[in-house]
């Protein structure tokens, strides 16, 4: 009973990764057919593994222009996400009071909050702020990294908050008592301790900032400022949908990424438990 019980149990996993993985097959197979092919049978293979759909939706959305785009507002939100939030939780941690508590409960009460409930608001606000203050919030790589930065920050936040307060703060005494600063026993003793969570946070953020579609279509209008997902959407037209284009298009926009994740996957269960349990 014990073997037919694990058979089962095993075919039923297996089943259930191919049905996860069957939308992958589906993108990849298209991406290498014409539309004719396409039409007649989604599931089959392509009669030739040509490459001529990926050069051409390549050309169509811009690809290495968008691929830069999105690195470079991906790296530097995670860095800046990771390095406030690092900071902010640290300092909640180690002034253990009810104003602490109080901000620290609201980082985590906004993770409760979609996003599509503020984003009409948000766009006024930044509208507002770049008429009064004469800082150009839309439409612009910055003004999409602040953002990212604010949305970011709770999630972040909550996960080194649990993370800290398994660190020994007689380490940081120590390190006062030797005449270290404040600056020197963070970035000294308590951030080199925060790698397993600092490497989670990193992962779940890329992932998250590199796929994002919606807020980066709320700020940016320029096809020199758009990103890889906004790029793909030059596929889609009002009238007509190049399915094959898209599916090469698509898949070129989660190579990154996934190769990213696989190379770094084996630290989100450890970064998560540690950061949620201790």
């Amino acid at each position: 009973m014990k073997k037919i019980g694990r058979f089962l149990l095993n075919f039923f996993v297996i089943a259930l990764g191919l049905v996860y993985l069957s939308p992958i097959y589906i993108m990849l197979v298209n991406s290498f057919k014409n539309r004719a092919e396409l039409y007649q049978n989604t599931l089959a293979f392509p009669s030739s593994f040509d490459f001529k759909y990926y050069v051409d939706a390549m050309e169509k959305m811009d690809f290495l222009q968008s691929f830069f785009n999105s690195l470079f507002i991906t790296v530097v939100s995670c860095l800046l996400i990771v390095l406030f939030s690092s900071m902010t939780a640290w300092m909640l941690v180690r002034t253990d009071d009810k104003l602490s508590k109080f901000i620290f409960m609201t980082f985590v009460a906004t993770m409760l909050i979609p996003f599509q409930t503020l984003m009409m608001p948000l766009m006024q606000f930044m509208g507002k702020f770049r008429d009064v203050l004469g800082i150009p919030m839309l439409n612009t790589h910055g003004g999409l990294i602040f953002m990212y930065i604010g949305f970011g920050a709770s999630m972040a936040v909550f996960l080194y908050h649990g993370f800290i307060k398994s660190i020994p703060i007689s380490l940081e005494e120590a390190a006062l008592l030797d005449g270290a600063s404040k600056f020197g026993i963070f970035w000294r003793i308590v951030f080199p301790l925060l790698k397993p969570i600092t490497v989670t946070v990193i992962i779940l953020d890329v992932i998250w900032i590199w796929n994002d579609y919606l807020l980066p279509s709320l700020v940016l209008s320029d096809r020199a400022l758009r990103t890889i997902p906004l790029s793909t959407a030059s596929f889609f037209g009002q009238f007509t949908i190049q399915w094959n284009l898209a599916m090469a298009g698509l898949t070129l926009t989660i190579i990154p990424v996934v190769i990213f994740y696989a190379l770094a996957q084996k630290h989100i269960i450890k970064g998560v438990a540690s950061g949620s349990v201790k």
